[in-house]
């Protein structure tokens, strides 16, 4: 849980803010799989969720099931956004923009220096034997700065992490060669060859990094 969230959450109601995380990394949940995983009523998980989306902060969908109706899911709206730590969008774009008026190249070249002086901190912490090791460590460096990550292997999928999270967004938006170079920072961290996808659902945006080596 990231700073701002543990602050808020001892001034508000916690079981909202466990609700919301686990909806955020996930995907959706239904009230009977928040229930399960917090060990809480399936009334009361429900009266949350419920309480939650009047006020705007979730809304619902259906989920197929292989078998059966398809199940009522419950995920995070963009009524959320603020509760994420991000950077100044307006305050960054508007330097790197001034940038840009001095040389058309400038808000690329400090990018680029901004993501190799990440990957320099981050290899002083990244170390490990195998790639799922460093990846593992990784993962839990970038949660540590907001960007919900984790590390998953499976022998159908792989290795590969996943982030729901990104406080850089605003600059990915606008600067599409970032993408390139956070897979490069990846790449260099873990040692592996690294695809990054992204996908889209109401208030959710998941980040995938599959692993494979090089």
């Amino acid at each position: 849980m990231t700073p701002y969230l543990t602050i808020l959450k001892n001034f508000s109601k916690p079981h909202w803010f466990d609700i919301i995380q686990l909806i955020k990394c996930s995907g959706g949940l239904s009230v009977g799989e928040l229930s399960e995983e917090l060990g809480m009523s399936y009334m009361g998980i429900k009266k949350h969720c419920l309480a939650m989306q009047k006020l705007g902060y979730l809304d619902t969908w259906r989920r197929p099931k292989d078998v059966g109706r398809p199940e009522k899911t419950y995920r995070i709206t963009k009524k959320l956004d603020p509760l994420f730590p991000k950077i100044s969008d307006e305050v960054s774009l508007s330097i790197l923009e001034a940038a840009t008026q001095l040389d058309p190249n400038a808000a690329e070249k400090l990018l680029f220096y901004f993501f190799r002086d990440q990957t320099e901190s981050l290899a002083k912490l990244i170390t490990a034997d195998s790639v799922q090791e460093r990846a593992e460590k990784l993962a839990a460096e970038r949660s540590k700065r907001g960007y919900f990550s984790f590390c998953y292997y499976s022998e159908e999928e792989g290795l590969y992490l996943e982030e729901f999270h990104n406080p850089l967004r605003s600059l990915f938006e606008k600067y599409e060669t970032l993408e390139r170079m956070e897979v490069q920072m990846f790449e260099k961290l873990l040692g592996a060859h690294v695809e990054r996808t992204q996908s889209e659902v109401s208030g959710l945006t998941r980040y995938r990094f599959d692993l494979s080596p090089r």
